[in-house]
């Protein structure tokens, strides 16, 4: 796609009979196209609210069962986090970029609590995957993609149900998520 090469690293974490909360940094428009095709099976996505807006996009995504967040308005993001409680427990592989937004910079920005409250609550595993390269391509704020290496690790699932805090699990995912960046796009 576009002189994109990708390096894909422990493709064989999640079990493929199994379903999954996927969990990734985010720093390019490129994340979803490149990752959502490695994952197995139906594969649904937390996005912010105003892409819905967009006449084709918001229909096929509609369709797919995508889920709207509105990021700005704490008892509405709430709620789509029940609606995404919902789409997973009906057996539904979900993505969700807990950073929120796209890291400018490329550095791993705090995350949101919302995906592991879900995660908590279905009891679904979560996969941590490391995106490295995307935000050289299609940096935020830019239209046209342009060729080079992406790397993307998968890490071993991590149980939800082993955790009592969710302040930890937050901790481990995003710990997780960090050590295969950078030092410099640690955070």
């Amino acid at each position: 796609m576009a002189g994109v090469r990708r390096t894909i690293i422990g493709s064989n974490q999640p079990d493929p009979s199994k379903h999954y909360i996927f969990m990734s940094n985010h720093v390019s428009n490129l994340d979803p196209p490149l990752l959502i095709p490695l994952l197995p099976h139906r594969v649904t996505i937390m996005v912010k609210k105003e892409l819905f807006r967009l006449p084709v996009l918001g229909r096929a995504m509609r369709m797919a069962d995508c889920v709207p967040i509105d990021r700005h308005n704490r008892e509405a993001a709430i709620a789509s986090v029940r609606e995404a409680e919902a789409v997973v427990r009906r057996g539904n592989h979900m993505v969700v970029y807990p950073e929120g937004t796209r890291s400018r910079d490329g550095r791993l920005l705090p995350f949101k609590k919302g995906p592991f409250y879900m995660a908590m609550e279905t009891g679904v595993p979560i996969v941590p995957i490391t995106l490295v390269g995307t935000e050289t391509l299609l940096p935020k704020g830019k239209f046209f993609v342009k060729p080079g290496e992406v790397t993307v690790v998968f890490h071993p699932p991590v149980d939800p149900t082993q955790y009592s805090d969710r302040d930890e699990l937050v901790q481990t995912v995003r710990d997780t998520i960090a050590s295969a960046l950078p030092p410099e796009r640690r955070g």
